[in-house]
């Protein structure tokens, strides 16, 4: 999707700043957008594609001007809404209207178990995969109007497949309730002045790990 949300590459938003790796909140309330988010896809039936999907198609202004558990409650709340979970003028008035929908509930006991297992993405697929560790390859030149793991620095670039990691649920389709349409995954490296140009560092390489469907032979 080409919105504010692709950041990566883009000028004119600052040098990044690194945080603690055990520093992952700041306060309290981030700590509940989390847990909501996930709690609230058993009932709501959405899938972490679809939860980043509604993430990056808030709209610019919102996203670039929300910190980053801000903008997992917004999405959070349209998932709400699309599932049916919620109404729009109940977040209106922030209380409930109307009887609780019945549905699954993920309750604090069966939460280590949930997050130990985890959401498994590998599957098996009947086609080999087309292409192999050292092969050249190119990433397509597209602008989907919906969720993709492309990001637009890397399209239509050349690089060498690194790793072939077997076939794995779509982003793409599976964002949207297309199906998961399984798809064979790879990391492909770049040299980073295919990525930035002349300018870049001769000795930067970038990896990004990208779907069949993104690529093609060179």
């Amino acid at each position: 999707m080409n919105t504010v949300a692709d950041l990566g590459g883009m000028m004119g938003f600052g040098p990044v700043r690194p945080e603690p790796e055990d520093e992952r909140f700041h306060a309290d309330w981030e700590r509940r957008a989390l847990a909501l988010t996930l709690a609230a896809a058993l009932p709501g039936g959405w899938t972490i594609d679809a939860s980043r999907s509604a993430r990056e198609s808030l709209p610019p202004g919102e996203y670039l001007t929300s910190s980053y558990y801000a903008i997992w409650i917004k999405a959070l709340e349209r998932l709400l809404v699309g599932a049916g979970l919620v109404g729009a003028d109940e977040l209106a008035e922030r209380r409930a209207l109307r009887p609780g929908v019945p549905g699954p509930v993920l309750t604090a006991a069966a939460v280590p178990g949930v997050l130990a297992k985890g959401s498994p993405a590998e599957r098996q697929v009947g086609s080999p995969s087309r292409f192999a560790v050292g092969d050249r390859v190119r990433t397509r030149n597209v602008h989907p109007v919906g969720h993709t793991r492309l990001p637009r620095y890397a399209r239509g670039k050349e690089g060498v497949i690194e790793r072939v990691h077997g076939a794995h649920v779509l982003p793409d389709s599976n964002a949207h309730r297309a199906g998961e349409q399984p798809e064979w995954l790879y990391t492909v490296r770049f040299p980073g002045r295919e990525l930035w140009g002349e300018a870049a560092d001769p000795g930067l390489t970038v990896e990004i790990e990208a779907f069949e469907s993104y690529l093609a032979g060179t």
